[in-house]
């Protein structure tokens, strides 16, 4: 009999996944491989410095480190031979230490997994804090879409800003708390609020959007006819909420581990963020490899617990087209509008006032405190803060804004085709924006431009992973799934019926992650990776302020202040909707 054409595309189908991560992590074991041969400096030479800093580099001293490392081969050569090891279990020895680099990474693992449970812990109690307003409206028959304004500056928080804040106020100043090292789960409290907060920020607010959208269903109004208490009601909107976010928790966690690069060098944790950074800028080949696919290992787990997660919410309703259609947006009240509008009035102020000023000149005093004169003080330097921030808001907003709607435009695409990209997702994601950027720095040399490619690279995949979740959720509603049977092609379906529910809260989702965006080209600029000194771009302005936050603290105020106005600009603005205009002839009421 011949074989039914549908189970071998079926079977096709189920190898996609699996295909696509393979492909994606081997991609990536090759670039990490070949990243001392892709940079314009002597991998020999990086290597003998990292070993030894007095030792004269001779071409005898350089021509024996090749020797050692087994570098005159070639870059594709040793990258085959390195494969043939690990397939063995042999993962190399360092190059700096000489000592096997297995060991360390698994030591480093164990300390990020552990802080990445605590962080997220954090997370979830802060998301449930913030959503908690949010699902009682909604169980009480009063939806309303929350303004944001608090989740957006918490989302707008620096990692290592907070995590210093906490250092100082906390470990210091209390001295409640251990400020370094890891010796026990009491020197992971201050980490796991540094990093737990924002996050926790960040899924509160898109949670809190999502039961706002599933309170305007009709099975609400249905389950409340029906006599369902409030409490029943609260778990259905939760249900209902969580399939399309779970993808985005699954990579906020990965996010947690790969981006705790910053805290655990300001906490000195020896966590594998840290530990990979430190190889990275070595350029210690095999730890880095080692590091980048442990990344790798723990971001392919949870990214598969999340789907799993997700297809056991949605169960059977994802499989027969039982999904309710989307919901119907609520527009905006005018009350929603006046947060936007004070943040929006603040920047503006800060650009008029500071432009007159002159953001280079270092004369007036160094760390001078505010004054009439001098409304935000200046800094380590004697300049002008107001000048810097009104100089650098257009470099800083415009770059941001530019690479966010990139991340956007290439989630939207990539996210159509969820199982050909589930890889590229999650190896993605795991990859920190340092390593992306010194690769980039490797290929172009460091600018601004490279900075903004380095973040691109690594802030579409959790716009992808929403997008595709949403595309899972709008396909398998009833008025989509019958559309071929009536002669509907794929491309119109996409166009027309797929896509209207799926880019307004992608759309939404990357406004909220653009102040992420800003503060991730900064930390470029700041590691000699993106915009370089004297440039006043506001990250670069918060970063030189971070050594005089406990003496002059306004360093470090004026430009976190700048940073989190513009996050709450841009999570309010993405939640407004504009009144529904009334057709012709339809009657007020």
């Amino acid at each position: 009999m011949p074989a039914d054409p549908r189970r071998w595309r079926r079977r096709a189908g189920d190898l996609v996944v699996p295909v696509s991560r393979l492909a994606a992590v081997g991609g990536t074991v090759a670039l990490v491989g070949l990243l001392p041969w892709l940079s314009r400096t002597d991998p020999a030479l990086t290597v003998l410095r990292s070993r030894s800093a007095e030792t004269l580099a001779t071409p005898e001293a350089l021509a024996a480190v090749r020797a050692d490392l087994g570098l005159d081969d070639g870059p594709w050569t040793f990258l085959g031979r390195w494969l043939a090891d690990a397939v063995r279990g042999d993962l190399g020895t360092s190059w700096v230490s000489g000592r096997p680099v297995l060991a360390g990474a698994v030591e480093g693992l164990g300390v990020s997994l552990t802080l990445m449970a605590l962080a997220a812990l954090v997370a979830v109690v802060v998301a449930g804090l913030l959503v908690l307003p949010t699902l009682r409206r909604a169980a009480g028959g009063r939806p309303r879409r929350p303004g944001g304004a608090l989740a957006a500056t918490l989302v707008a928080l620096p990692d290592f800003l907070l995590a210093s804040v906490l250092l100082v106020v906390v470990a210091v100043w209390w001295g409640v708390l251990p400020p370094y090292g890891w010796e026990g789960l009491h020197h992971a409290v201050l980490p796991a609020l540094a990093l737990g907060v924002p996050g926790g920020g960040l899924l509160g607010l898109l949670l809190a959007d999502a039961v706002a959208d599933a309170a305007t269903g009709s099975w609400v109004a249905t389950w409340t006819a029906a006599g369902a208490s409030r409490a029943m009601l609260a778990r259905g909107l939760l249900l209902r909420a969580l399939p399309g976010l779970l993808p985005q928790v699954g990579l906020v966690l990965v996010g947690l581990t790969g981006g705790a690069v910053a805290v655990e060098q300001v906490f000195a944790v020896p966590g594998l963020g840290r530990l990979t950074l430190g190889a990275a800028s070595a350029q210690d080949l095999p730890a880095l490899q080692v590091g980048v696919l442990a990344l790798l290992l723990v971001a392919a787990v949870l990214g598969a617990l999340a789907q799993a997660a997700r297809r056991l919410l949605l169960g059977a309703a994802a499989r027969t087209a039982a999904l309710p259609p989307p919901p119907v947006p609520t527009p905006a009240g005018r009350a929603a509008w006046v947060v936007p509008a004070a943040a929006a009035l603040l920047l503006v102020l800060v650009v008029a006032l500071g432009l007159p000023g002159d953001a280079y000149a270092a004369d007036r005093g160094r760390l001078a405190p505010p004054s009439p004169d001098l409304l935000l003080g200046a800094d380590a330097s004697g300049r002008d803060l107001l000048a810097r921030l009104a100089a650098g808001a257009a470099a800083t907003g415009a770059l941001a804004l530019a690479v966010t709607a990139l991340s956007c435009v290439l989630g939207v695409v990539l996210g159509l085709l969820p199982r050909a990209t589930t890889g590229l997702v999650e190896v993605t994601n795991a990859t920190p924006p340092v390593v992306a950027g010194i690769v980039v720095v490797a290929l172009v040399g460091p600018s601004a431009a490279g900075a903004a490619v380095a973040v691109l690279l690594v802030s579409w995949a959790p716009l992808a992973a929403h997008t595709a979740a949403l595309v899972g959720e709008a396909r398998a509603r009833p008025h989509v799934e019958v559309l071929p049977v009536l002669g509907v092609g794929r491309v119109r379906r996409t166009v027309r019926h797929v896509l209207p529910a799926v880019v307004p809260p992608v759309v939404r989702n990357a406004l909220v992650r653009l102040p992420g965006v800003a503060l991730a080209l900064a930390a470029l600029g700041f590691l000699g990776l993106g915009p370089q000194p004297p440039s006043p771009d506001w990250g670069l302005v918060l970063a030189g302020g971070m050594p005089y936050v406990e003496r002059a603290p306004w360093v470090v105020l004026a430009p976190a202040g700048a940073l989190v106005a513009l996050s709450v600009l841009a999570v309010t603005a993405a939640g407004l909707r504009p009144p529904r205009r009334r057709r012709p002839g339809a009657r007020r009421g």
